[in-house]
């Protein structure tokens, strides 16, 4: 048998036992979030149909698509013609793909069911999704997503909820200074049609959405090899870089693109929104490539790392289109969960919190191992961690063990313990001893408050 050296596929990664707490507890808050902004949890599968995945994410975003080929002979279909059609080819060799993100998928299942669901319906999602990218600094090719949408309303109240969501979140998590940007694609859109270039609206914001990647001056350049006129291109660049307040910004933007209808329908949404949350940062250099935002997008940054993008999104209007259903607008952001975790891998107190009510119980001699399975049991029901090692190990073997698996506590169980029903628990962060009996164990264990 030949010997495989064991690798990863570039751009996954494993996780092992110390970074699966660390995530898990996160999910845990994200979830624990949603429910209180009323959000149900819903899962999609990892694969779709092929036809439901392409044509919404744009033409760069298409190729990101990881298609599946066909089972059994996959070119049995094909003809020396199709070799020489990537397009046709593609069609035909591969039905499936894996799920790029989780709004198409979402606008599928809410078109397969809205029988069946309430609208407007809220639901939160947390799936992998997987890109054909190049992998690089907090971007990978099978990574988690988590979203948060609203289906079947157009009322602005759902971005206020969302900017306050976005708050409520990062501060559990105790990530601290960001910011949440907003803009409005209507307001791109006026910008496009004053400057006379309408027609080419989505090339411009794909080319938009790059500007923090290669900055304005390798913007502008693009901007003059791809043919634009260089007035054009001298206003655009100062409307994107003005600063201001958020009042100064729409003052601003609505003297320029007063001429533009669709424009000026985006600066009263933005108006709207902002007698309802001013907690944002109005920036026209947010465009969002995805060509399916048509109204408000957002974006989350942190100020202290240059980690890139937490969380953005914005409101689709005509996503359930493709599958027959019309007038079912929505609205959600997605939240890049990886980027978030690496964010946390910096935070000592997180590894802290998820182990503060574990135990390892230890028992100086196996005739002792009874005593610590009913002790054990009497743990667990009142929700305490136990942990118990199997194999006959010293003491000092035991608690070397829950120092390599980070568990903050060690009940020791031996015959003096037994005989006076008082047993010792060892703090293994600063090395305390004391003696209790296991009802107080218990108050103490319980006592632990685990968000702090």
């Amino acid at each position: 048998m030949n010997k495989i050296k064991p690798s990863l596929a570039k751009g996954t990664r494993d996780f092992g036992p110390d970074e699966m707490e660390i995530r898990e507890y996160v999910m845990n808050i994200f979830k624990d979030v949603f429910n209180l902004y009323g959000f149900r949890s819903i899962q999609t599968p990892s694969i779709e149909n092929t036809e439901v995945l392409t044509g919404n994410y744009g033409e760069e975003g298409d190729k990101l698509i990881f298609r599946i080929l066909n089972s059994g002979d996959f070119l049995k279909n094909t003809s020396e013609k199709d070799l020489n059609d990537q397009n046709n080819l593609k069609s035909k060799i591969s039905s499936k793909a894996l799920r790029y993100d989780l709004t198409v998928p979402l606008a599928r299942y809410v078109s397969m069911n809205q029988d069946k669901i309430s609208i407007p319906f809220k639901r939160y999602q947390i799936q992998p999704v997987w890109r054909a990218d190049r992998p690089q600094k907090g971007r990978f090719r099978e990574f988690y997503q988590c979203d948060v949408d609203y289906i079947g309303t157009n009322s602005k109240l759902c971005e206020a909820e969302i900017i306050d969501l976005v708050y409520t979140l990062f501060d559990k998590l105790k990530i601290t200074d960001i910011d949440f940007k907003l803009n409005n694609r209507k307001i791109l859109q006026g910008i496009a049609e004053t400057l006379n270039f309408p027609e080419r609206f989505n090339e411009i914001c794909i080319m938009i959405d790059k500007i923090d990647k290669i900055g304005f001056d390798k913007f502008e350049k693009e901007l003059n090899d791809k043919k634009f006129e260089l007035s054009s291109i001298k206003k655009l660049i100062k409307i994107l870089k003005f600063k201001g307040s958020n009042t100064e910004k729409i003052n601003f933007i609505e003297d320029i693109i007063k001429n533009s209808n669709t424009g000026i329908e985006g600066i009263k949404e933005i108006r709207e929104i902002d007698e309802l949350n001013e907690n944002y940062i109005l920036d026209f250099s947010l465009a969002r490539g995805l060509s399916y935002y048509t109204s408000s997008i957002f974006e989350v940054k942190s100020n202290k790392e240059s980690i890139g993008s937490l969380c953005g999104g914005g409101r689709y209007e005509n996503l359930t289109e493709k599958f027959g259903v019309k007038n079912m607008p929505g609205i959600g952001i997605s939240f890049g969960m990886e980027r978030i975790f690496e964010l946390l891998d910096c935070n000592d107190n997180i590894q802290n919190v998820i182990n503060d009510n574990k135990v390892l119980l230890s028992y100086l001699d196996v005739k002792f191992i009874p005593k610590c399975l009913e002790i054990a049991n009497k743990l667990r029901v009142n929700n305490i961690s136990v942990d118990l090692v199997t194999d006959n190990f010293k003491l000092k073997k035991q608690l070397k063990y829950a120092n390599k698996n980070n568990i903050p506590y060690v009940l020791i169980v031996g015959e003096d313990e037994i005989n006076t029903n008082y047993f010792t628990l060892k703090n293994m962060k600063n090395g305390e001893q004391e003696k209790k009996s296991i009802d107080d164990i218990i108050s103490k264990m319980k006592s632990i408050n685990k968000n702090e």
